[in-house]
C-alpha cells in the first residue's frame, strides 16, 4: 500500500504492532529512498540540479525553503518484496500505478525489459488508480448509467501478456464500458508518451473492446524504455493566501462587482500590485427573471497571495468586512472572510536513476533495489490505424459535449484535457475540427498559454495540455477550480457548429 508518507518504516512498525495485537501473523516490508528533502543540498551538490521542468530554472537556493521532495520511484521493490514473502508492502513515494505493476510483475515472472507487458500494466493501474472514476464517476454521459448512487470500485484482471479485462462486481452501481474506461485513460496524462520509472507507455497503442457486461477488454499496449531520470515532486512554502466572495444578485451585475473591488482597494493598505498574486472573477449562475433569490446571484470573487502573512491576512480581511454597510444593493457574502492561509508552491523536476537509492526494509535487513537500466533507446512499432473521414452535411449550432465527452485535471501547474467521441463518425469531425486554434477560440483562458496537442485514433480521442493554466499548481494557484477538474464540462458545454449527421 503507498500509505507510507513521509515515514514508510514508521508505517510498517505500526501495522506489524496493530497485527501483533489482533493475533496475526503477517509480514511487513517498507520501501524508502524517495524523500530527498533531508539531504537536498548533497542532491544538489553532487550534479543534479533540480531544474523547474516548465521554467528550467535550478533550484538552487530555493532549496532552503523546501518542506517536501520525494523522487517518483516504480514497482520492482514491491515486486522484490512479494518474491521474499511479504503480506504487506508499506511505500514511500511510488507512481500510483506501480501498487498495480509491482504485483503483475510479481505474479507473472516478468522481466524488467517486458517493456509491453510491463507497460500494459502500467495502464491497468492507470484505470483503476482513481477507483470509482473508471465506474462512471467523473464521467461526460453519466446520465445514461442506470445507478448512478454508489458505482462499484473497479478490478483488473491482468494476463500473463499484458491484455487485461477491467470489470466491477455484480450488483454494484455504476458501470464498465468503453466510454468509462477511455474517459479514465485520458486522465492526468501529457501526450502519447507516459513516462514512468519503469517503463514508457505509448497511449497511442492502447486497442479496447466491449467483451460483456460490465466487462471491457484493453489490449496491445506498446511499451518502450523509461527515461535515464525519475521524476521529483518538491514543494517550497511558498506564501500565504487568502479570497473573499460577494453576491451579486439582480440587475447590474458587472457594476455591482466593480464597485465591491474598488472599495476594497481604496481601504486596503497595500496596492494589488504589492501583493504577489491577485486574481478577481466574476462566477456567473444568475437567471434572468429568476424565481429564487439564489437563481438571481452571481458571485464577486476577489483571491489575494503574498509571502507576508499579514498583508493578505488582517489588512486584507479588513477591507472586506469595511464596506458591509457602505457597498452595493442586496451586499452579502461568504462571511466573515478567513485569515490568511499558507501554501505551499509545486516545483517538479528530475534527477538522474543514480541519485536515487530505494530500499527494501524486511526481516531486520535493508536490501537495496536497483533503478532499471533503460539501455538503448527504441521507438516502438505502433501502427497507424485508418482515420475515417468527416460527416458532410449541412450544419447546426448545439453544445459540443452534444456529441463528444470530456475528461480534464492537473498536471501540476498545466491541465490536461482529453476530448472522446463515441463513433467513427464523430471522431472523423471531432480531429479535425477541434485544432489548437479552435480550442483557443473556445475556451479564451487558453488563448495566450501554450497548448500541446495530439491524437489517439484508438480511443477515438483527441488530447491537449494546456501549459501553465494553474499558475504554478494546485496548492498555490487562486483559481476557484484548482485542478481544472471542471475543464472539460466547460469545453463540452460551448457551442459549436455541429454537424446535423451527428445529432
Amino acid at each position: 500500500m503507498n500509505a507510507g508518507g513521509l515515514d514508510p518504516r514508521g508505517c510498517a512498525a505500526a501495522v506489524e504492532e496493530v497485527a501483533g495485537r489482533l493475533g496475526v501473523r503477517a509480514s511487513v516490508a517498507a520501501i524508502d529512498g524517495d524523500d530527498l528533502a533531508p539531504r537536498l543540498g548533497e542532491v544538489i551538490a553532487a550534479g543534479h540540479p533540480l531544474a523547474h521542468l516548465e521554467t528550467g530554472e535550478p533550484m538552487g537556493a530555493r532549496a532552503d525553503q523546501v518542506v517536501v521532495a520525494n523522487a517518483y520511484l516504480g514497482g520492482w521493490g514491491i515486486t522484490e518484496a512479494l518474491v521474499r514473502g511479504a503480506d504487506v508492502v508499506v511505500t514511500g513515494r511510488v507512481t500510483d500505478a506501480a501498487v498495480t505493476s509491482g504485483p503483475a510483475a510479481w505474479w507473472h515472472g516478468w522481466s524488467r525489459t517486458d517493456w509491453d507487458r510491463l507497460a500494459s500494466a502500467v495502464v491497468a493501474g492507470h484505470i483503476i488508480e482513481c477507483g470509482c472514476q473508471a465506474t462512471g464517476g467523473n464521467y461526460s454521459f453519466f446520465t445514461e448509467i442506470a445507478d448512478m448512487r454508489r458505482p462499484g470500485y473497479p478490478w483488473v484482471d491482468i494476463h500473463a501478456d499484458g491484455s487485461m479485462v477491467v470489470g466491477k462486481h455484480d450488483g454494484t452501481g455504476g458501470e464498465v464500458s468503453v466510454g468509462t474506461v477511455t474517459s479514465q485513460l485520458l486522465y492526468e496524462i501529457s501526450g502519447d508518451r507516459y513516462y514512468g520509472p519503469d517503463v514508457t507507455v505509448r497511449f497511442d497503442s492502447i486497442e479496447i473492446e466491449r467483451v460483456g457486461d460490465d466487462r471491457v477488454r484493453v489490449f496491445g499496449v506498446k511499451g518502450e524504455p523509461p527515461p535515464p531520470t525519475l521524476k521529483v515532486a518538491a514543494g517550497y512554502a511558498g506564501g500565504f493566501k487568502n479570497s473573499f466572495m460577494v453576491g451579486l444578485t439582480g440587475p447590474n451585475q458587472q457594476a455591482k462587482a466593480k464597485v465591491v473591488e474598488d472599495q476594497i482597494w481604496e481601504l486596503c493598505p497595500y496596492e494589488p500590485e504589492e501583493f504577489a498574486a491577485v486574481r478577481t472573477e466574476i462566477v456567473s449562475g444568475s437567471t434572468e427573471n429568476a424565481p429564487t433569490n439564489e437563481l438571481a446571484t452571481s458571485w464577486f470573487r476577489l483571491a489575494v497571495a503574498d509571502p507576508d502573512p499579514e498583508k493578505v491576512g488582517r489588512a486584507f480581511s479588513n477591507s472586506a468586512v469595511q464596506t458591509v454597510l457602505a457597498s452595493i444593493p442586496g451586499f452579502f457574502g461568504l462571511w466573515p472572510p478567513s485569515d490568511a492561509k499558507p501554501y505551499a508552491t509545486y516545483w517538479p523536476a528530475v534527477i538522474d536513476r543514480n541519485g536515487v537509492q530505494e530500499l527494501l526494509h524486511m526481516d531486520g535487513t535493508s536490501v537495496p533495489i536497483p533503478q532499471t537500466d533503460p539501455g538503448d533507446p527504441f521507438e516502438a512499432d505502433v501502427l497507424d490505424v485508418p482515420v475515417p473521414d468527416p460527416p458532410v452535411g449541412p450544419t447546426t449550432e448545439a453544445p459540443l459535449g452534444a456529441v463528444v465527452g470530456a475528461r480534464a485535471g492537473d498536471k501540476g501547474g498545466n491541465a490536461n484535457l482529453g476530448v472522446f467521441a463515441r463513433s467513427d463518425a464523430a471522431y472523423g469531425w471531432l480531429r479535425v475540427f477541434l485544432t489548437t486554434e479552435r480550442l483557443r477560440s473556445v475556451l479564451p483562458e487558453a488563448a495566450d498559454l501554450e497548448v500541446e496537442r495530439v491524437e489517439f485514433p484508438r480511443l477515438r480521442a483527441v488530447h491537449f495540455l494546456i501549459h501553465g493554466l494553474l499558475d504554478e499548481g494546485v496548492s498555490s494557484t487562486l483559481r476557484l477550480d484548482a485542478q481544472a477538474k471542471g475543464l472539460g464540462e466547460w469545453l463540452r458545454s460551448r457551442v459549436v457548429d455541429v454537424p446535423e449527421a451527428l445529432l
